[in-house]
């Protein structure tokens, strides 16, 4: 399934959207743990690659394990990577 980025409303939504996506969870919210959900290192690489196409930005993929709720992650790309 592709994440239509014209339906969501900010960074946070998008990567809700993204990890749901990626992790196969359906009710996975901004405030649910990477880890939790199952994530490994394969995973991670495929949500920033998401990411990446989605924003046209380079993200180091270590910002998922640093981060690892949608809501942390969209807090640090929102500061450190979107340029407005």
């Amino acid at each position: 399934m592709t994440v239509n980025t014209s339906t969501v409303t900010g960074t946070t939504d998008l990567l809700a959207a993204i990890y749901r996506d990626t992790l196969g969870t359906a009710d996975l919210d901004p405030d649910t743990d990477f880890y939790e959900s199952g994530g490994d290192s394969l995973t991670a690489f495929g949500i920033i690659a998401r990411l990446q196409e989605a924003l046209e930005v380079e993200i180091p993929v270590s910002l998922v394990f640093a981060y690892p709720t949608p809501a942390e992650l969209a807090a640090v790309v929102d500061a450190d990577f979107i340029r407005t």
